[in-house]
């Protein structure tokens, strides 16, 4: 049996995006370390996709995890994909705790995981790719500060970039946006309340985002980029494709 040729580590990899891109990692011939929280899950993705495909049951907002994780299995793509359910409410209906959610996971994972890949360092010609959101660019009323947590992942992508390019690192950041889909959990939630807001039913309002974006183009996506050295800067990934947005 040949071995992977090359290491990933995907954050948030028991469902979702994350599930997508994982298989589509492995799919690829690269070995995947998965991390998230459900450890059940993760056993799931494991039988799925098979030797390949390495569960690591921990908490991705943990520094310590992240700088283990990095100096262990030094991967050559990092995709920081994790984050929370964001709450499903108005602004007037959320509380500070609510609200802020998104920037206690989403946000401070990206972080800590930003900075364990710079300080390593991991090695020249490894790409981190930051899973921000649509919402970034368009705003998102009833997710509370998911919106601006996703924004600052962009900073984030950004400020690490220019790091790595100051001290002759080789290390590619990379922003992918994925557009609202219903092919998700999280994002079937999301547009049944935005159906509901609209006052129209969930069917329509579908119909109206033109092509669903699904977990298999995310991953499709993640690979092109990650196998492209001359990608950076962000990228917005919908139903019809990659489009480069800075």
């Amino acid at each position: 049996m040949t071995e992977p040729k090359q290491t990933a580590v995907v954050t948030g990899a028991s469902r979702g995006f994350g599930r997508g891109i994982a298989a589509a990692l492995v799919a690829s011939g690269m070995k995947v370390v998965g991390i998230a929280r459900d450890g059940q899950a993760l056993g799931q993705v494991a039988d799925e996709l098979g030797a390949a495909f390495v569960p690591v049951t921990a908490d991705a907002t943990d520094e310590a995890v992240a700088q283990r994780v990095i100096h262990e299995f030094r991967p050559a793509v990092l995709v920081l994909n994790a984050g929370a359910t964001p709450p499903l409410a108005p602004i007037h209906e959320q509380s500070w705790e609510s609200f802020t959610r998104n920037w206690q996971t989403d946000t401070k994972h990206a972080f800590v995981w930003t900075g364990a890949a710079l300080r390593e360092p991991l090695t020249p010609g490894s790409v981190v790719i930051a899973m921000s959101s649509g919402a970034a660019l368009n705003g998102s009323p009833l997710s509370g500060g998911y919106a601006g947590a996703k924004s600052a992942i962009r900073f984030i992508r950004t400020y690490a970039a220019d790091e790595s390019e100051r001290a002759g690192l080789g290390i590619r950041f990379v922003a992918l946006l994925p557009r609202l889909t219903p092919a998700t959990g999280l994002g079937a939630t999301a547009v049944a309340g935005y159906a509901a807001r609209q006052g129209i039913d969930v069917d329509t309002y579908v119909a109206e985002m033109g092509p669903a974006l699904t977990p298999e183009q995310v991953g499709k996506a993640v690979l092109e980029l990650a196998g492209d050295p001359g990608s950076a800067a962000e990228y917005l990934v919908s139903g019809a494709g990659l489009r480069l947005i800075g």
